[in-house]
């Protein structure tokens, strides 16, 4: 996608470590603040996953272009460490072992046939009535799916039928840049 330069990807990550850091009471003295090279009208969708040891601990997005990045971003950390409903709330004894990783995301566009579907580059999002699912790009190529799977977990991360992708729900793909420690 190549949205953003390494430094702007390494001043985002700095922000969200900052952030999540005040949030749960961890020094974020050693944080050096200073100006981050990201045009503050940028927007853009953005997720940021919290692993500690390579294993998930937190993970929350905002999709929608809709807010400035650096926003999203700064909310998106804090709700990965203290509001994922899959994990408890990040504690400052784990703090030190937490690595971030940032999706920022690309225009969300129709999937007219599960053929324009290209695992590793495309994150999906199904949905059908109120229902809504999103997978990024790199779940499908940690589980090893093709596209039809990956269509079918997105479908299951929706709480819909595994199939729904078949029958009527409706299927997007956008590309994410993703970066991290």
């Amino acid at each position: 996608m190549g949205l953003l330069d390494e430094t702007s990807r390494r001043h985002l990550l700095r922000h969200a470590r900052r952030a999540i850091a005040r949030a749960i009471g961890a020094d974020s003295r050693s944080f050096i603040p200073g100006e981050i090279p990201i045009p503050e009208d940028l927007r853009s969708g953005a997720f940021v996953t919290l692993r500690i040891n390579g294993q998930l601990r937190g993970c929350i997005g905002y999709p929608e272009p809709e807010l400035p990045l650096l926003n999203v971003i700064e909310h998106c950390a804090v709700s990965a460490a203290l509001s994922d409903p899959r994990f408890p709330a990040v504690c400052t004894d784990e703090w030190g072992d937490i690595a971030l990783e940032i999706s920022v995301l690309g225009p969300i566009e129709p999937v007219g046939h599960i053929s324009e579907v290209l695992v590793g580059q495309h994150g999906l999002i199904a949905e059908s009535g109120r229902f809504r699912g999103l997978l990024l790009p790199q779940v499908a190529v940690e589980w090893n799916w093709n596209a039809e799977e990956f269509a079918s977990q997105t479908c299951v991360k929706a709480g819909l039928r595994r199939d729904a992708w078949q029958n009527g729900a409706s299927l997007f793909k956008f590309e994410a840049e993703v970066f991290g420690e």
